[in-house]
């Protein structure tokens, strides 16, 4: 191996443990963030005693934010799984980035082709 070539593929390994690290601590504040916000949720349930809501928990974002402005324990909660739903979806994007940045096209296409199908199943939960 020439020694370009040994600089070159060291750097490619360093750059892909740096999105490694970068896709670990995404999915780790993802997860701290949604289980602290759900913990508000319930402790806010406690509170308040109650959810907030007579039918059930809130199912589109404007019921949620505006629950969230209201002070509706139930609401707080859903948007904590909202974020919990929303680590997986971020890390599938920064994965995306990886591979373009390795130059792996075809993981480019697989992954982005991964991301469509998931927007379009939150598309279609959100219509129901």
């Amino acid at each position: 191996m020439s020694e370009k070539t040994k600089v070159d593929s060291k750097k490619m390994h360093e750059e892909t443990r740096q999105v490694e690290l970068v896709i670990g601590k995404i999915l780790r504040v993802g997860v701290i963030t949604s289980a602290i916000v759900i913990l508000i949720g319930i402790a806010m349930y406690f509170i308040n005693g109650g959810g907030g809501y007579d039918s059930g928990f809130p199912r589109r974002f404007s019921a949620i934010f505006s629950g969230i402005a209201a002070g509706k324990s139930y609401a707080v909660i859903m948007l904590g799984v909202f974020f919990l739903i929303l680590t997986p979806v971020l890390r599938v994007v920064v994965s995306i980035y990886a591979f373009y940045k390795e130059n792996d096209k075809l993981y480019v296409i697989i992954t982005t082709a991964v991301l469509i199908i998931l927007i379009f199943a939150m598309m279609m939960g959100y219509r129901s």
